[in-house]
């Protein structure tokens, strides 16, 4: 029996690929830096700074970590102000309802920001849902290292062999199975069920509607 479920936020349970590449490209455009929105859109999972630091050491560009900072802050900004672009993908209000009457532990671990975490969690009035909110800030080295998961069931008091993580990208399939949690995989950001199956999830569906009929077949919830 499982003791908790973690979600990620970017692609798994909102809708936020195009709000993400538009506030990745409004920062870079300040310093008149250009990159494809397929290149961010594949980075989405990894965290701001590192997506940054990537893009950085792709054009060549001087790497600092106060530059990186600003950068960062730039993005977050820009992408608090398209919060109203945000939507919750369908059945996502419902699972976290379900979750709840289950009294089923729930956390979010996001290498977003967390000004943008909180402000989004708030905005689409889903805050209360979770035990447990495991941002950027608080951990040291970012996906596909099992660190935010890890911490994440620490403060939700759960074991990581009895946790639930529910990702949609690479880097995060790959941190769960690092800490040793059960993983489900969703194919609602931008890389294939053959992608996904690579890094040995434990399922891949199509999206949580198919994710909370897995987890009630499997009489966890």
């Amino acid at each position: 029996m499982f003791e908790a479920i973690i979600f990620d936020w970017d692609a798994t349970l909102a809708d936020t690929q195009a709000v993400i590449v538009a506030s990745f490209q409004q920062a870079l455009k300040a310093m008149d830096i250009k990159i494809s929105n397929t290149y961010i859109e594949r980075c989405i999972g990894m965290g701001a700074a590192e997506t940054f630091r990537e893009i950085l050491r792709l054009t060549n560009q001087p790497i600092d970590e106060e530059g990186l900072k600003r950068l960062v802050e730039n993005k977050s900004q820009m992408q608090i102000s398209l919060n109203s672009q945000v939507q919750l993908f369908p059945e996502a209000l419902n699972f976290l309802e379900t979750l709840k009457d289950k009294k089923t532990k729930i956390g979010l671990a996001s290498m977003n920001s967390q000004k943008v975490i909180s402000s989004l969690v708030k905005a689409k009035g889903v805050e209360h849902y979770f035990q447990a909110i495991i941002t950027a800030e608080a951990v040291k080295y970012s996906k596909p290292h099992p660190e935010i998961f890890l911490k994440c069931a620490k403060q939700l008091n759960a074991s990581p062999t009895k946790c639930v993580v529910i990702e949609d990208s690479l880097f995060g399939v790959k941190a769960a199975k690092a800490a040793g949690m059960h993983c489900i995989a969703v194919t609602t950001g931008v890389y294939s069920k053959e992608e996904l199956e690579h890094e040995n999830p434990d399922v891949v569906v199509a999206n949580l509607a198919q994710a909370k009929v897995y987890l009630q077949t499997r009489h966890t919830l």
